[in-house]
């Protein structure tokens, strides 16, 4: 199963040529297990939201990839039900009849937003879901950069970007491709902006 085409997904990549920043997430990790839920909890995060594939699943799967289990878990027991899954592969008009993102919800105990623009664009329907007006109360944690982390970083949240994807297999290899292009272009961003801070 492959997505649509993400227009706002090029538009949007456009603002990154001038303000290279909006890519540079506030925290990097390995995957999901290295993030300290309990610390974000108490550092203000109310919220957590996560991109889908290759950040809590393989592609196009509804099923928790098996190591993460402990972490999500305890993302679970921290977060509660302020826990929301924000992916272009479901909760969009990809997804006939919302089929996808009601297994993911099954699935993994947590809900799927729905929403009719695709990462990077939609951020006001995140806040909504929230009921919040202060977007820096929300995490947002995924694989790529040039839709999780613009996002994220777009509408003022705490950007978390997981820079080992789940498995290359069955995704889409354009999105791929940009994704292995975008790392090695954000970690040059982010050398320059060191060296010039």
């Amino acid at each position: 199963m492959v997505q649509s085409f993400n227009l706002q997904g090029v538009i949007y990549a456009f603002r990154v040529l001038t303000r290279p920043r909006l890519v540079v997430p506030h925290s990097v990790v390995k995957d999901i297990r290295d993030i300290n839920y309990q610390k974000l909890k108490e550092g203000g995060i109310q919220t957590i939201a996560f991109d889908k594939d290759n950040c809590l699943t393989a592609p196009y799967d509804n099923q928790l990839h098996p190591p993460f289990k402990d972490s999500w878990n305890e993302c679970k027991k921290v977060f509660g039900t302020n826990i929301v899954i924000v992916s272009n592969s479901a909760g969009t008009s990809d997804d006939h009849q919302y089929n996808k993102a009601k297994a993911i919800e099954e699935n993994l105990g947590v809900k799927v937003l729905r929403r009719e623009e695709k990462k990077p664009g939609g951020g006001e329907a995140l806040l909504k879901y929230c009921k919040t007006t202060d977007p820096s109360t929300i995490a947002f944690v995924g694989d790529r950069l040039l839709t999780d982390v613009l996002f994220g970083n777009l509408n003022g949240m705490f950007t978390i970007f997981t820079k080992q994807i789940v498995t290359e297999k069955g995704d889409n290899p354009i999105a791929l491709k940009v994704f292995v292009n975008s790392l090695h272009q954000c970690l040059l961003i982010i050398s320059f902006i060191k060296t010039f801070s």
